[in-house]
């Protein structure tokens, strides 16, 4: 069982900037990545970006690149979501997740294994 708890969403102003944090703990795998969700209200679970653990090989999409950056602390077992230039329609609940005993990165929510609770960010126009 792997255990992934989500901190740093709030209440943001366009052009602004927040750090979401998810930490891991329980069950550990060799080979694994780490990915942020999102989801807007009425709209499916989205791909924002993601990082594989072993070697910290990123992907991010299209609609993000150049303003999110993904980081991993390995000590602390910490995936982070930096989001810079916020948008209005960056406004959702950030989900991570965590598609374990795999090192290639998946787009797809379906893939992936475990999931946070979820944190909300809201961006202000």
């Amino acid at each position: 069982q792997v255990r992934l708890v989500e901190s740093g969403g709030g209440l943001v102003q366009a052009g602004g900037s927040l750090r979401l944090s998810c930490a891991a703990s329980g069950r550990t795998f060799n080979s694994y990545v780490m990915g942020w969700f999102r989801q807007a209200p009425g709209k499916e679970r989205e791909f924002v970006a993601a990082i594989t653990w072993s070697d910290g090989r990123t992907r991010s999409a299209d609609s993000v690149k150049g303003r999110f950056a993904i980081s991993k602390d390995n000590a602390k077992n910490t995936v982070y979501l930096q989001m810079n230039s916020l948008k209005p329609e960056d406004t959702a609940v950030y989900y991570c997740a965590a598609d374990l005993g795999v090192a290639i990165i998946a787009k797809m929510a379906v893939e992936y294994d475990y999931w946070g609770q979820g944190t909300q960010v809201t961006v202000s126009s």
